[in-house]
Order: structure tokens, then C-alpha cells, then sequence
């Protein structure tokens, strides 16, 4: 799974980078056929945005999410797109 991290109005320290790698490593062990993850982070005033596009195997995920901090954005990301692709596995499953 490669990963491609960008950041709008917010530099991307190597703490930001690990928390990231770290937590989508959890979507791994629910679908290992992800191929491709481009995550954007933004910062404008007190909003913080977390947004990633997946592609995989049979299709591709998207998933965006806001919050005051950028880590509980990202945690919040990673909620979404574990139950996104949990769903997009099963359907693949019922085919």
C-alpha cells in the first residue's frame, strides 16, 4: 500500500506522517488489495480537514472529515473508511 500525503496551509511534520501510516495500517487487516491511498490534510482558521481518496481492488473510497484537531480528524477519517471498506469486502464477498 503506498501512501501519498499532502498538505494544504499546513506543513506535514514526521509526526503527522507516522500517526498517518500508523492508522491506515489498521485498514490493512480488514482488505490487504488496497493499492493506492492519497490523503490530504487542511488547515483553514479553526477548521481542521482530513480527506482520502483509497483505491482498490473493484473500485476506489472517499472519505472526508473535520474536527478542531488535526489527529482526532485523522482518527475520525480512519473510522469512516474502516466502515467503508468493511462494506465494499462483503459486497465483493456476496459476488
Amino acid at each position: 500500500m503506498q501512501i501519498n500525503l499532502t498538505g494544504h496551509h499546513v506543513e506535514i511534520t514526521d509526526a503527522i506522517r507516522s500517526f498517518v501510516n500508523e492508522k491506515f495500517q489498521k485498514l490493512t487487516r480488514h482488505f490487504d488489495n488496497i493499492t493506492n491511498v492519497h490523503v490530504v490534510l487542511t488547515v483553514e482558521k479553526l477548521r481542521q480537514k482530513a480527506e482520502a481518496k483509497i483505491n482498490l481492488s473493484g473500485g476506489e473510497i472517499y472519505a472526508d472529515c473535520e474536527d478542531a484537531n488535526m489527529y482526532t480528524a485523522i482518527d475520525l477519517l480512519i473510522d469512516k473508511l474502516d466502515r467503508q471498506v468493511i462494506k465494499h469486502k462483503e459486497m465483493m464477498r456476496g459476488h
